[in-house]
């Protein structure tokens, strides 16, 4: 290639080069403020975006356009023609992959909030699964874009797919926590801020974040506890912020020489005491049992409230409220007790018995 035809085309093609740069430029400054006042028009935002979109995926491609058209001016033929058609390539997928990624996201945001308007599992199911659509998205772009420039692409299926079986086993059980957490989103069993009881284990935790592998708890002692999504759904778990109510049922009881007219009466002072305390619900109150030691009665009372704190409030002012209308009556609460019998050595075939209260059991 003679060097002064080389040196000739050089200035028409930098200015070629500025003044088509200078044109497409031009053309979106004004092109863009038209097309976006049109799309302001309609009643939707979608259009909004894809004019917005269509705008930084296409200036990309003119300016590269407008470089290819500008080098076609020089005369030079070799490694540097296959330099510019890559790149003109390149820049072309990578507006296109990121203008298709950004438009399908928020029209995919925009269905699900549709879907369901007060339900914010559909938007985490749907950032969830961002990050997968983006990468598929990518790798498409990204074979097409090999593929125009004629790269045989047998080796790389060949290649792909052996890294795939590999990958498979290898990421099956982030796959399979994946999926568990999509389950967790759907079936709502419990959400960030719930209390738990997990399975048969003194684990009682706050739920403090829901990830896609494991879920963070925060026991009641205070540290972590970080779970796998599979281990933890696969447990019988008890949560207790769901509740609506709180019940409560234990029993109490009085000594044997307690009165019959007595006994009638401690029933409907159960149901005044829990009827005074503001956070309770009377629900029953029987003698129950004879036990070894006492008169037994079963009090069941109901706390309309998930708060375990405010459910222990309600329950104290109870108690104490029973023990001071107790106090008040002269009934005495029954504590265990055992009789002693002995064998006095002066009274052949008799047996003397002394009534010891025991120390309890």
């Amino acid at each position: 290639m003679p060097t002064r035809e080389l040196i000739a085309a050089l200035p028409w093609a930098m200015a070629k080069l500025g003044g088509g740069l200078f044109v497409v430029w031009l053309l979106g400054r004004i092109c863009l403020p038209i097309a976006t006042r049109i799309a302001r028009r309609t009643a939707t935002t979608t259009d909004d975006l894809i004019v917005k979109e269509v705008y930084r995926a296409v200036m990309p491609m003119l300016f590269m356009m407008v470089v290819v058209w500008a080098w076609e001016g020089i005369p030079y033929e070799g490694i540097g023609d296959r330099i510019v058609t890559a790149l003109t390539g390149l820049v072309t997928a990578v507006a296109l992959v990121q203008a298709i990624n950004r438009i399908l996201t928020r029209l995919l945001t925009r269905a699900f909030q549709r879907v369901a308007r007060n339900d914010d599992t559909s938007l985490e199911i749907l950032t969830a699964l961002k990050p997968m659509l983006r990468a598929l998205i990518w790798v498409l772009g990204g074979v097409i874009y090999l593929q125009s420039l004629g790269i045989p692409l047998g080796a790389l299926w060949a290649l792909l797919s052996a890294g795939g079986i590999g990958a498979g086993l290898a990421l099956q059980k982030p796959v399979a926590e994946f999926f568990e957490y999509i389950y967790i989103l759907l079936d709502k069993p419990f959400r960030s801020g719930d209390f738990l009881h997990v399975g048969n284990s003194d684990t009682w935790a706050k739920v403090e974040q829901v990830g896609i592998h494991s879920t963070r708890l925060r026991s009641v002692d205070g540290e972590l506890v970080v779970m796998t999504n599979s281990s933890l759904a696969s447990q019988t778990l008890s949560n207790y912020t769901v509740m609506e109510r709180r019940r409560r049922i234990y029993r109490f009881g009085v000594t044997y020489d307690t009165p019959p007219q007595v006994l009638k009466r401690i029933p409907t002072m159960a149901r005044q005491i829990v009827e005074r305390v503001k956070d309770a619900d009377f629900d029953r109150c029987h003698f129950v049992e004879f036990g070894a030691s006492s008169l037994d009665f079963e009090l069941c009372y109901n706390i309309p409230t998930s708060d375990y704190v405010a459910a222990l409030d309600a329950q104290q002012q109870v108690n104490v409220a029973l023990v001071q209308t107790f106090a008040e009556q002269g009934i005495e609460f029954a504590f265990p007790t055992r009789t002693l019998y002995l064998n006095h050595p002066d009274q052949t075939g008799e047996a003397g018995s002394t009534g010891e209260p025991g120390q309890g059991q």
